[in-house]
């Protein structure tokens, strides 16, 4: 049975140094025999915003205005944290009004809530149970960091459809 695409995300991908950071982490857990059941290929991001999937060509315009008005944006990863039931393991950021909620905020295109937003990098999902294993492997050894939102990354999913990268480069 093939999966009919769902929705679309707009994600604020990080630098990559920070994806060198997360995957470091991520890599940590494999060694332990976690593997998770997250999207593969995709570089480590913060979700941004959902939309429905008929506003395809309007995010992507929308991504270029953005695009154009913000440079990096500066993302502190403070904190590793847990969604509600468990199955998500994530690298949180700090809340920065002049970065990642400004950016958000700028968002014109009408989001579709499909989820509430809680800005995050997903570092693994899989049941809780192994997610809690997975987290106290990581609480001993996650320290915070400065990373930056180098582009915006537009997908559709599931399954997983790559639609558009605009980098953040703002034009004076």
């Amino acid at each position: 049975m093939v999966m009919a695409e769902q929705f679309l995300t707009l994600m604020a991908d990080l630098d990559n140094n920070a994806q060198g950071i997360m995957s470091d982490l991520y890599k940590k857990l494999q060694v332990a025999g976690f593997t998770g059941v997250q999207t593969p290929g995709l570089p480590y991001h913060i979700s941004l915003a959902t939309f429905a999937l008929d506003q395809e060509k309007e995010v992507v315009e929308e991504m270029h205005r953005l695009g154009e008005r913000f440079s990096s944006v500066p993302v502190h990863i403070s904190h590793i944290g847990l969604f509600a039931g468990g199955k998500v393991l994530f690298g949180g950021p700090d809340m920065n009004p002049a970065g990642l909620l400004e950016l958000h905020d700028a968002i014109k295109t009408d989001k579709k809530d499909i989820y509430p937003w809680t800005p995050h990098a997903t570092i693994l999902i899989d049941e809780p149970e192994v997610v809690n294993d997975a987290l106290r492997i990581l609480v001993r050894s996650f320290t915070p960091f400065m990373a930056d939102v180098v582009g915006l990354h537009l997908c559709a999913f599931w399954p997983t459809r790559e639609i558009a990268y605009v980098p953040l480069i703002k034009i004076q």
